[in-house]
Protein backbone atom coordinates (compact mmCIF):
# COMPACT_ATOMS: atom_id res chain seq x y z
CA UNK A 1 0.00 0.00 0.00
CA UNK A 2 1.84 3.62 -1.13
CA UNK A 3 2.25 6.29 1.46
CA UNK A 4 1.06 9.87 0.72
CA UNK A 5 3.20 12.24 3.11
CA UNK A 6 0.89 15.37 4.86
CA UNK A 7 2.55 18.61 6.05
CA UNK A 8 0.35 21.53 6.62
CA UNK A 9 2.08 25.17 6.60
CA UNK A 10 0.71 27.07 9.70
CA UNK A 11 1.30 31.21 10.61
CA UNK A 12 4.22 32.78 11.86
CA UNK A 13 1.92 33.59 15.53
CA UNK A 14 1.65 30.72 18.04
CA UNK A 15 -1.71 32.16 18.93
CA UNK A 16 -3.12 31.97 15.01
CA UNK A 17 -1.62 28.72 15.11
CA UNK A 18 -3.22 27.41 18.26
CA UNK A 19 -6.29 29.09 17.16
CA UNK A 20 -6.75 27.61 13.93
CA UNK A 21 -5.78 23.84 15.12
CA UNK A 22 -9.27 22.41 15.92
CA UNK A 23 -10.43 23.30 12.29
CA UNK A 24 -7.11 22.25 10.84
CA UNK A 25 -7.53 18.63 12.66
CA UNK A 26 -11.23 18.21 11.37
CA UNK A 27 -10.08 18.97 7.91
CA UNK A 28 -7.24 16.44 8.04
CA UNK A 29 -9.43 13.94 9.19
CA UNK A 30 -12.22 14.27 6.46
CA UNK A 31 -8.80 14.05 4.16
CA UNK A 32 -7.45 11.13 5.27
CA UNK A 33 -11.27 9.28 5.53
CA UNK A 34 -10.92 10.16 2.07
CA UNK A 35 -7.67 8.85 0.90
CA UNK A 36 -7.71 5.62 3.00
CA UNK A 37 -11.27 4.86 1.19
CA UNK A 38 -9.45 4.88 -1.94
CA UNK A 39 -7.29 1.99 -0.61
CA UNK A 40 -3.88 4.56 0.39
CA UNK A 41 -2.35 4.98 3.69
CA UNK A 42 -1.57 9.11 4.75
CA UNK A 43 1.35 9.41 7.10
CA UNK A 44 1.26 12.75 8.95
CA UNK A 45 4.92 13.84 8.68
CA UNK A 46 5.36 16.22 11.47
CA UNK A 47 2.96 15.64 14.94
CA UNK A 48 1.46 17.76 17.17
CA UNK A 49 3.11 19.90 19.53
CA UNK A 50 1.92 19.75 22.74
CA UNK A 51 3.78 22.70 24.43
CA UNK A 52 2.89 24.74 21.19
CA UNK A 53 -0.88 23.04 20.94
CA UNK A 54 -0.45 22.66 17.51
CA UNK A 55 0.38 20.78 14.77
CA UNK A 56 1.84 23.02 12.08
CA UNK A 57 5.56 23.90 10.56
CA UNK A 58 5.91 27.20 11.58
CA UNK A 59 9.31 28.46 10.15
CA UNK A 60 11.12 27.55 7.22
CA UNK A 61 13.68 25.90 9.33
CA UNK A 62 11.21 23.21 10.85
CA UNK A 63 9.99 22.94 6.97
CA UNK A 64 13.31 22.12 5.74
CA UNK A 65 13.64 19.74 8.78
CA UNK A 66 10.44 17.79 8.07
CA UNK A 67 10.72 17.62 4.37
CA UNK A 68 14.38 15.83 4.80
CA UNK A 69 13.11 12.93 6.74
CA UNK A 70 9.90 12.66 3.09
CA UNK A 71 11.36 10.10 0.73
CA UNK A 72 12.01 12.16 -2.11
CA UNK A 73 9.95 10.31 -4.49
CA UNK A 74 6.81 10.25 -2.10
CA UNK A 75 3.67 11.57 -2.97
CA UNK A 76 3.05 14.63 -0.87
CA UNK A 77 -0.13 17.12 -0.07
CA UNK A 78 0.25 20.24 1.96
CA UNK A 79 -3.22 20.41 3.54
CA UNK A 80 -4.54 24.04 4.58
CA UNK A 81 -7.48 24.59 6.14
CA UNK A 82 -6.19 28.61 7.95
CA UNK A 83 -3.74 30.82 6.37
CA UNK A 84 -0.32 29.98 6.15
CA UNK A 85 3.26 31.14 5.34
CA UNK A 86 4.30 29.45 2.29
CA UNK A 87 8.01 30.14 3.16
CA UNK A 88 7.50 27.41 5.89
CA UNK A 89 7.22 24.78 2.77
CA UNK A 90 8.12 26.11 -0.68
CA UNK A 91 12.15 25.41 0.13
CA UNK A 92 11.18 21.42 0.65
CA UNK A 93 8.37 21.07 -1.98
CA UNK A 94 11.27 22.66 -4.63
CA UNK A 95 13.13 20.15 -3.64
CA UNK A 96 10.98 17.64 -3.47
CA UNK A 97 10.64 15.05 -6.64
CA UNK A 98 7.32 13.39 -5.76
CA UNK A 99 4.12 14.74 -7.26
CA UNK A 100 2.88 17.43 -4.85
CA UNK A 101 -1.06 17.84 -4.23
CA UNK A 102 -2.20 21.51 -2.61
CA UNK A 103 -5.74 20.77 -0.59
CA UNK A 104 -7.74 23.35 1.45
CA UNK A 105 -11.06 23.53 3.09
CA UNK A 106 -13.63 25.97 1.56
CA UNK A 107 -14.99 27.66 4.52
CA UNK A 108 -16.11 31.08 5.74
CA UNK A 109 -14.63 30.70 8.59
CA UNK A 110 -11.07 29.87 7.71
CA UNK A 111 -9.16 31.08 5.05
CA UNK A 112 -7.46 27.65 3.91
CA UNK A 113 -8.41 28.78 0.79
CA UNK A 114 -6.39 31.70 0.09
CA UNK A 115 -3.24 30.10 2.16
CA UNK A 116 -3.75 27.35 -0.55
CA UNK A 117 -4.18 30.21 -3.08
CA UNK A 118 -0.58 31.78 -1.57
CA UNK A 119 1.19 28.86 -2.15
CA UNK A 120 -0.17 27.81 -5.29
CA UNK A 121 1.15 31.16 -6.69
CA UNK A 122 4.40 30.89 -5.26
CA UNK A 123 5.04 27.49 -6.78
CA UNK A 124 3.82 28.87 -10.15
CA UNK A 125 6.29 31.32 -10.23
CA UNK A 126 8.86 28.91 -9.16
CA UNK A 127 8.05 26.78 -11.83
CA UNK A 128 6.98 23.56 -9.29
CA UNK A 129 4.66 21.23 -10.97
CA UNK A 130 1.58 20.51 -8.86
CA UNK A 131 -1.75 19.92 -8.30
CA UNK A 132 -4.41 21.05 -6.74
CA UNK A 133 -8.27 20.54 -5.19
CA UNK A 134 -10.20 21.85 -2.49
CA UNK A 135 -13.63 20.91 -0.84
CA UNK A 136 -16.04 21.95 1.89
CA UNK A 137 -16.59 18.36 3.11
CA UNK A 138 -14.17 16.15 1.47
CA UNK A 139 -17.06 14.00 -0.32
CA UNK A 140 -18.34 15.75 -2.85
CA UNK A 141 -17.74 13.55 -6.45
CA UNK A 142 -15.62 17.25 -7.94
CA UNK A 143 -12.92 16.55 -5.15
CA UNK A 144 -13.16 12.88 -5.37
CA UNK A 145 -13.12 12.17 -8.81
CA UNK A 146 -10.05 14.84 -8.78
CA UNK A 147 -8.24 13.19 -5.34
CA UNK A 148 -8.57 9.74 -7.64
CA UNK A 149 -6.53 10.91 -10.77
CA UNK A 150 -4.19 12.54 -8.63
CA UNK A 151 -3.45 9.34 -6.58
CA UNK A 152 -2.99 7.15 -9.82
CA UNK A 153 -1.99 9.63 -12.08
CA UNK A 154 -0.34 12.47 -10.07
CA UNK A 155 -1.85 14.41 -11.39
CA UNK A 156 -5.38 16.94 -11.49
CA UNK A 157 -6.67 18.12 -14.90
CA UNK A 158 -9.55 20.97 -13.77
CA UNK A 159 -12.07 21.99 -16.71
CA UNK A 160 -10.86 25.30 -18.08
CA UNK A 161 -13.35 25.91 -20.83
CA UNK A 162 -14.20 28.90 -18.78
CA UNK A 163 -10.95 30.75 -19.34
CA UNK A 164 -10.16 32.77 -22.41
CA UNK A 165 -7.87 35.41 -23.39
CA UNK A 166 -9.16 39.44 -22.10
CA UNK A 167 -11.56 40.27 -24.83
CA UNK A 168 -11.61 44.59 -24.86
CA UNK A 169 -14.20 44.71 -27.23
CA UNK A 170 -16.55 41.95 -24.41
CA UNK A 171 -15.68 44.46 -21.67
CA UNK A 172 -18.70 46.63 -19.93
CA UNK A 173 -18.32 50.60 -20.82
CA UNK A 174 -18.30 51.35 -17.36
CA UNK A 175 -15.86 48.94 -16.03
CA UNK A 176 -13.44 50.27 -19.22
CA UNK A 177 -13.86 53.75 -18.30
CA UNK A 178 -12.89 52.81 -14.11
CA UNK A 179 -9.61 50.60 -15.65
CA UNK A 180 -8.85 53.64 -17.57
CA UNK A 181 -8.85 56.16 -15.03
CA UNK A 182 -7.26 53.76 -12.41
CA UNK A 183 -4.65 53.08 -14.77
CA UNK A 184 -3.89 57.25 -15.04
CA UNK A 185 -4.20 57.70 -11.10
CA UNK A 186 -1.51 54.45 -10.91
CA UNK A 187 1.10 56.68 -13.53
CA UNK A 188 0.80 59.74 -11.65
CA UNK A 189 0.91 58.78 -8.34
CA UNK A 190 4.17 56.15 -9.38
CA UNK A 191 5.34 59.24 -11.09
CA UNK A 192 5.17 61.09 -8.57
CA UNK A 193 6.92 58.90 -6.22
CA UNK A 194 9.51 58.19 -8.51
CA UNK A 195 10.28 62.07 -7.73
CA UNK A 196 10.05 61.52 -4.53
CA UNK A 197 12.25 58.71 -4.02
CA UNK A 198 14.87 60.50 -5.97
CA UNK A 199 14.92 63.22 -3.64
CA UNK A 200 15.39 61.00 -0.89
CA UNK A 201 18.22 59.41 -2.27
CA UNK A 202 19.50 62.69 -3.07
CA UNK A 203 19.77 63.51 0.36
CA UNK A 204 21.20 59.96 1.28
CA UNK A 205 24.72 60.65 0.41
CA UNK A 206 28.08 60.70 2.76
CA UNK A 207 27.84 64.56 2.30
CA UNK A 208 24.28 64.23 3.86
CA UNK A 209 23.93 68.01 5.72
CA UNK A 210 26.11 69.74 2.85
CA UNK A 211 24.30 67.43 0.11
CA UNK A 212 20.59 68.56 1.24
CA UNK A 213 20.82 71.75 2.96
CA UNK A 214 22.92 72.87 -0.76
CA UNK A 215 19.44 70.90 -2.57
CA UNK A 216 16.94 72.73 -0.14
CA UNK A 217 18.51 75.96 -0.70
CA UNK A 218 18.28 75.75 -4.06
CA UNK A 219 14.76 74.91 -4.80
CA UNK A 220 13.56 77.60 -2.41
CA UNK A 221 15.65 80.18 -4.12
CA UNK A 222 14.27 79.00 -7.23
Amino acid sequence: METIYLVASGDLRLSANQDGEAAQAEMERQLVAAIEREGYQVKRAHPYDPVKKHGFLDSQKYGLEVFSQIPKDAPVIVAEAVWQYTHHVLPGLLEHRGPVLTVANWSGTWPGLVGMLNLNGSLTKAGRKYSTLWSEDFADEFFLNGLRSWLKKGTVKHDLSHVHPYDPAMAPAAATRIGVTFARDFRLKRAIMGILTKAVWACITPSFPTSCSSRWASTRSA
